[in-house]
Order: structure tokens, then sequence, then C-alpha cells
């Protein structure tokens, strides 16, 4: 019978490839952005916090610490400057939480007193530098020209000045008291904090909201006051925060140095200070201070952070979006 003719190879087509489906991200719609508008820029930015969970861990970290601190009379019954040589340098027990330290004075009451005075200098710093830090910034950010050009050298010549050796000398001069050292403290903590405002005036000095305020006729100091530092305070928020910490570890080490706050008042400077000699026999004079001020640092930090991002501008609507 006849060969039957092979049928002509047909090429093989290649399957089609699928595009691979991209991430699932929060899709910003319209109903996304009105209901944005509608929360407010600081329900927005509680939204954002929220979801910084070690923000968060450090705020109760910090709010527990603060807590401890002010309630000490009535978490311990010890004395924080009486002595009792007898009792000297006995280890951790059940009566003596933290042991006690070369004069017999119990170590867990005088490290709850002592974070009293380091979280005061803390605080107050951060709050005054915060305000002496805004005015300047504000001021050279919304009239700028020779007013900007003044303040500006006058920052930058208290940042060329070594803060430790004028905080040395300064402290010397003064009695060394807590309030001496707050104030110190606060007229050397200031120029960061007025750089940063000073930029932030200027990116708001443009806005649509200021150009209305002035054909309004609002004064400069309505303008600056009620219009532009209300939508200049979260990075405002974040840099005092910041502040808290340095300021913490500076009185600390101006503490230890000596030229902090002088015994029999305690803190975690001084604490840190007349452990040293014992460091070897008695570790935990020097380690259970050293211990609250890093926690105490690191929650700041921690809440810092958080604040920092929850104020992000890049992020404005991803909280909303979640929703």
């Amino acid at each position: 019978m006849p060969d039957v003719p092979e049928p002509y190879p047909t090429a093989v087509q290649p399957l089609p490839v699928m595009p691979e489906e991209p991430a699932s991200q929060p899709v910003v719609t319209e109903t996304v952005l009105l209901e944005a508008k509608a929360r407010g820029p600081w329900e927005i930015a509680w939204l954002r916090f929220k979801r910084h969970k070690l923000a968060i861990a450090g705020a109760v970290a910090l709010l527990l610490l603060i807590l401890l601190t002010l309630l000490a009379p009535w978490i311990s019954h010890f004395d924080p400057t009486k002595s009792k040589i007898q009792d000297s340098l006995l280890g951790p027990s059940t009566k003596h939480y933290f042991g006690t330290d070369n004069l017999g004075r119990d170590e867990f009451t005088r490290v709850l007193y002592g974070g009293r005075i380091s979280l005061l200098a803390g605080f107050s710093v951060a709050i005054f530098s915060g305000i002496i830090g805004t005015l300047v910034g504000a001021l050279a950010g919304y009239y700028g020209g020779w007013i900007d050009q003044l303040l500006m050298r006058v920052t930058d010549l208290f940042l060329a000045i070594p803060f430790l050796v004028v905080l040395i000398l300064a402290v010397n001069l003064l009695s060394g008291s807590v309030i001496d050292i707050i104030l110190v403290l606060s007229l050397v903590f200031w120029m960061p904090n007025a750089r940063i405002v000073r930029g932030v005036f200027l990116t708001l000095k443009e806005k649509e909201f200021v150009e209305a305020a002035r054909s309004l006729g609002s004064s400069n100091r309505r303008i600056i006051f009620s219009e532009i530092l209300p939508n200049a305070l979260g990075p405002i928020i974040v840099i005092l925060t910041l502040g808290v910490a340095a300021a913490i570890i500076t009185e600390s080490a101006l503490s230890f140095l000596g030229f902090g706050v002088q015994p029999p008042t305690a803190s975690w400077g001084n604490l840190l200070a007349g452990a040293r000699p014992f460091q070897q026999i008695a570790p935990w004079t020097i380690m259970f201070p050293g211990l609250f001020i890093l926690i105490t640092v690191l929650s700041v930090n921690l809440l810092g952070d958080g604040l920092r991002d929850a104020f992000d501008p890049r992020q404005a609507f991803g909280a909303a979006a979640e929703q």
C-alpha cells in the first residue's frame, strides 16, 4: 500500500506567562483620602503611632519608671540618706532588693530617689531648651533676612564651643544644685532645636494658609504662634522627646565626674561614681543605677522613633488606608 506522508510538524507554541501579582499593599482610594482628611492630622498620627509596637513598649516602660520614682516613699520604707554601717555592702535579698552601698543605705531606695533627680533634669532640660530653640528657630525661619543671619550665626557660635568644658566651668562657678544643672544644660542644648524649627518654619511660611492669614490682616505674632506653630508641633515634639535622653545621659556623666548633683542628694550619675571603688566586691552597687539609665534612655529613644514615624508626612495616608 502507498506510503502515507507524515503530517508537517508544527512549532510548539509556548504557554503564556502570567504576570506575578504584586504584594498586597494598602490602596489609597478617594474614599481613603476623604476619610484621612476627616480624621485630622493628630488622629492619623495616633493611628500610626499605635502600629509602632516598640514605641508603645518604650512609652509603657518610661511611664512605669516615672511612677516608680514618684511613688518611692510608698514603695520603700528605707531612708535614702540614713547610714547603717553594719549593713554595708550586703548583696541583693528579699529585704534589700538591690543590696546596700558602702554606708549600709538601701540601694533600691536610692535608685528610686536618684531617678527623681535624673528624670526631673532630663525632662526640664528638654522643655526649657525646646522653648529657647523653638523661639530662636521660629523668628529666624519666619522673618529671614538679617534676623535669620544673626540668630543662625549665634547658634553656630554656641555649637562651636566645646560644651563639656563649658558645662564643667559653669557648674564650678555655681553651687551644683539641681536647678543649676538644669539651667546650664538648657543653655547648651537649644541649638539643634533652633536649626530644625527654622527649617520647618521656612517651609510652612510659604503655604497657602499663611498667605490667607496675611491677606486677612493677621499680625506676624498671630501668624507665628497661631498659624505656623501648631502645624510645626509634630517635629518639635519629636525633638523634645529625644532631648530627654540626651539630657539624662549628660547629667549622669557630669554627676559621675563629680561636677553634677552632689551627695547626699542621689542621682543615677553620682550613684555610679560612689560605687566605682566597690565595683569588684559589690558589683550590684554599679549595676542597678547603670541598668536604670540604660532602660530609661532606650525607652525614650524608642518613643522618639515612634513619634518621628507617626508625624512623618511621607506616611500621611498609610494608617487610614489600613483601617
